[in-house]
Order: C-alpha cells, then structure tokens, then sequence
C-alpha cells in the first residue's frame, strides 16, 4: 500500500521566503522546508499496482509550463485553526493542470472529490487545544503576514509523492516527475 499525492515542490528560493514566513508564526508544528509543495490531488492510501496505473496516466498529462506566486498567510479552520497556509495566487494554468491530474486519477480507479481547490503551501499545524489567548497571538501573526510575497517562479513539472506518516511529522518522496511543455494545452 502506498499513501500518495500528486504535487508542485516549491524552488529554494521561495521556500526560504516561506522559512521566514514560518518564524513569524509564534507556536505550532512547522512544516519542513523539504515537504513544502503545493497538492494537485491527495490520491489516499491504495495497493502499489493502482497508484501505478495512476503514473502511467499522469506520465502522458500534456500541460504547459507556467509562472505561480505565493500572495499572502491564512489559515484553515477557524476556532482553533487546522493550519496556517502561504497562499498561491490564482493562477488559471494551476486549475488547468489540476484538472488533467484529477482526470489522471479517476482514470486510474482512485475515486479523488472534487471539492473547492485552494492552492497552498501548509506552513505549520495545530492541535485543537490551543488556549482562546494563544489563538488571538497566532490570528495576529497570521494577519501581519497577509501581505507575504513569493516568486513569481516558473512550475516546469510536477510530481507523484509517497507520503508516510512519522511519529512527529509526514516524509515525502518523489516517486516520479513528469515535465510540463511550453507548447499550449492539449487534451489527453
């Protein structure tokens, strides 16, 4: 069985924007700098042979290349938070290559919802015990940090992850990566 995603990683640049970012925040669990990527599509947990089929069809995805920028800090959850997020600006390429991932997947057998797509970069995480005054210091930093910038940067491919659960925190692992092109959209 293998726990699996499909994402953008995040240029070291602009990840060590987001480390800064992080150290603003006044307490949670940080997330790595390594593990910094923005979903496409949480496949779940499946038997290696269906998430195989799934790279077989994210490995013909054809999508063009493009630029992205973080744009602004919030949070999931409100009353406590789930998590605190760098925001991407909205891009329409993004939702285009989402799309054809999402349609990848499905294809593939893995049943994937549909829901609202907010594209992010998870910065740190939250238990549901934080005292109402820790929630006030950490809506604060989170409000100080809305004006948060990074890139634009360019998204040339994208990726298949592992993930695998730790004591502390999730290790992820390319699994494969699949090159976007500069020519213009097809359908698969």
């Amino acid at each position: 069985m293998i726990r699996a995603f499909v994402g953008v990683t995040i240029p070291r640049d602009a990840a060590a924007a987001l480390v800064v970012a992080q150290g603003h925040l006044p307490f949670g669990r940080m997330v790595p700098e390594e593990n910094f990527h923005i979903t496409l599509a949480y496949l779940g947990e499946h038997p290696d042979n269906l998430i195989e089929d799934a790279h077989g069809l994210l490995e013909i995805i054809d999508a063009p290349s493009f630029e992205i920028e973080i744009a602004g800090m919030d949070a999931f959850g409100r009353t406590p938070p789930r998590s605190v997020y760098a925001a991407v600006r909205p891009q329409p390429a993004l939702s285009h290559l989402r799309k054809k991932v999402l349609r990848a997947a499905r294809d593939a057998g893995i049943a994937v919802p549909g829901e609202k797509y907010v594209p992010h970069v998870t910065l740190a995480r939250y238990d549901r015990d934080i005292a109402p005054e820790d929630i006030l210091r950490l809506e604060q930093a989170v409000a100080a940090q809305s004006r948060l910038t990074a890139g634009p940067f360019e998204v040339a491919d994208f990726a298949l992850f592992r993930s695998t659960l730790g004591k502390h925190a999730p290790t992820y692992d390319v699994l494969a990566e699949y090159p976007l092109s500069a020519a213009a959209p097809a359908d698969r």
